[in-house]
């Protein structure tokens, strides 16, 4: 496996999970609190982001926020709320967006809870990709993994991109709007090859969590 990410890497790209999603095709139950491997997917998700480098992790919340807290062991993230979560994803990343300005973050790496076949190279790998344009280059970066060519997550918005962003992230669609009016600008990196970017979205999903260590 490559090396992890270096300090000056983690100090410059922040980890962003969108965690807020209540499950509403697994019959409410919160994707958060689904256990994988013996872990929560939330903490598996938010610890993938630090394994692959990002010292600084914000986790946004929504459905049965109160219960994540409780029960996750989240230690030394932050913790964002969003109480407008149920209109969909685009108001996670709207929330998570929000949270990191004046932390000093250059980009953002964002990763969803419910991919838990993405493993810290992936996260490594686009990460690597983002700094390769050079530290100052960073906030214009717009890096995505990508599967068989096909653009997928993790992906990382530089802050340049934040504002326009946040202005077209609606419902579902996050960033999708923003990134295709770019495409372009965007740098793909192949994943497949060490993650698998699927969904846990409705009960035949389920049967891809391994509930024992």
């Amino acid at each position: 496996m490559t090396s992890p990410v270096t300090h000056t890497t983690t100090a410059r790209i922040a980890g962003l999970l969108l965690a807020a999603g209540g499950g509403r095709r697994l019959g409410g139950r919160p994707k958060a609190l689904l256990e994988h491997d013996g872990a929560l997917l939330v903490e598996r998700a938010a610890g993938t982001l630090r394994a692959g480098g990002c010292a600084r992790v914000h986790v946004v919340l929504g459905a049965s926020a109160d219960r994540v807290r409780r029960r996750a062991r989240l230690p030394d993230c932050v913790l964002v709320d969003n109480p407008d979560w149920e209109r969909g994803m685009g108001s996670s990343l709207r929330a998570g967006l929000a949270s990191l300005e004046g932390t000093g973050a250059r980009a953002a790496l964002v990763m969803l809870v419910d991919q838990p076949g993405i493993g810290e190279e992936a996260v490594h790998r686009v990460a690597e990709a983002g700094l390769a344009r050079g530290p100052d280059r960073l906030p214009a970066a717009l890096v995505s993994a990508a599967y068989a060519g096909v653009r997928g997550h993790p992906v990382l918005f530089g802050a340049a991109h934040w504002p326009g962003i946040t202005a077209r992230a609606e419902g579902d669609q996050g960033a999708r709007g923003y990134l295709g009016s770019r495409q372009a600008e965007i740098t793909l990196v192949e994943c497949a090859d060490v993650a698998d970017p699927y969904d846990v979205d409705t009960p035949s999903d389920l049967a891809r969590l391994r509930l024992g260590r």
